[in-house]
């Protein structure tokens, strides 16, 4: 089991460098006057509060439109229960949606398939000044403005690790469930879900934002889209069908990697 754990962190911390929604490259674009307006506002909302695990960062501005006023370095989420590892910088919106997706969906689910929390988070991406998938041209990626969240994996209390680029398809029935089950839960949560099937790019992570064009009427943009009883459907390796039984979510909007 330990050599097991070793190596699944190992493969993490390999696609952090290599796959965390594409590499570099930061198109010119002007600043949404919405961006500033919704982070300020969340900080005087108190959601969101200092503590040994939400540290206030420096400001952060970039070249283009990139940067936060006020980014968060985050090291835990659930009350601390949780570590976000390695440490995130997001802002304000993207630490409150977090710790709400991690307290209705993520636990949840790993309490209803494994009988235990989730300990760990494993992100490979946070804020970072680029293109959308690294592209130099078009428009910039939500995780130029610490709006947006890659997430790799999770780690149980009895020290399982489950891995999206391996549970999601090829994981126990269990862990199939519980991935699926965050996915949709996560769609309810976040603006944007991209998860394995939707592109080439998310095969091995799921990117979670809240790009406001992508929020309409509480409707979100979600891939693979949840259907057939909420269960996201995509051409899977070998035809194998995932087991999560999620209330189906309208998602309309353009995509954002």
């Amino acid at each position: 089991m330990g050599l097991r754990i070793a190596y699944l962190m190992a493969v993490l911390v390999m696609a952090a460098g290599l796959n965390g929604c594409g590499g570099g490259g930061a198109p010119y674009e002007s600043r949404a006057e919405w961006r500033d307006r919704v982070e300020e506002s969340c900080l005087k909302s108190g959601v969101v509060r200092a503590s040994s695990y939400v540290q206030a960062g420096s400001r952060l501005k970039g070249p283009s439109a990139c940067g936060l006023q006020a980014p968060l370095k985050v090291s835990g989420t659930g009350g601390g229960r949780v570590m976000v590892t390695p440490t995130a910088t997001i802002g304000c919106p993207m630490t409150a949606a977090l710790d709400r997706w991690v307290q209705k969906s993520v636990q949840p689910a790993a309490h209803r398939q494994f009988g235990m929390p989730v300990v760990e988070i494993k992100q490979i991406a946070s804020y970072n000044c680029r293109g959308r998938n690294g592209s130099r041209r078009g428009r910039l990626s939500e995780h130029s403005f610490g709006n947006a969240l890659d997430i790799a994996g999770f780690r149980l209390a009895n020290g399982q690790v489950i891995t999206v680029v391996k549970g999601w398809w090829r994981g126990t029935p269990r862990e199939r469930a519980f991935l699926q089950e965050a996915f949709a839960g996560a769609c309810a949560e976040f603006f944007t879900v991209l998860g394995p099937g939707s592109d080439r790019y998310h095969y091995n992570h799921i990117h979670v934002d809240l790009l406001v064009n992508n929020a309409s009427r509480g409707r979100h943009y979600c891939r693979p889209q949840p259907s057939r009883g909420g269960i996201p459907v995509a051409e899977a390796p070998g035809d194998l069908t995932t087991t999560a039984s999620i209330k189906p979510i309208p998602f309309v909007g353009p995509g954002e990697d």
